[in-house]
């Protein structure tokens, strides 16, 4: 699956890693890592960032769509916004390293 994606769109993709406590548990038992992606990521797209930018091979990729809650200020009624979230799998032996991305 060696689909050619625009580097400077897979730095995009990415928004933040997710830590929660079902993210760490996650990360200890499956061997996956969590982030916030864009909402418009595809699968494809979000194993090759991963890939790209921490140097580790991607076994899977499962996408989760959250809805924002809806919230009160006051008076007024806002919502947070939806975001898109991406569990990795990554191949065993292989782990992320968040403080030094370059290898």
């Amino acid at each position: 699956m060696s689909a050619k994606f625009n580097e400077g769109r897979l730095a995009q993709v990415l928004l933040s890693p997710v830590i929660s406590e079902k993210a760490t548990q996650v990360a200890e038992k499956a061997n996956q890592v969590v982030f916030r992606v864009q909402r418009d990521a595809t699968k494809p797209e979000i194993k090759a960032a991963v890939e790209l930018l921490f140097k580790v091979e991607v076994e899977a990729v499962s996408v989760v769509n959250v809805k924002g809650k809806v919230k009160r200020f006051g008076r007024s009624i806002g919502r947070r916004d939806h975001v898109k979230k991406a569990y990795v799998s990554i191949k065993a032996g292989q782990e992320l390293n968040f403080s030094g991305e370059a290898a």
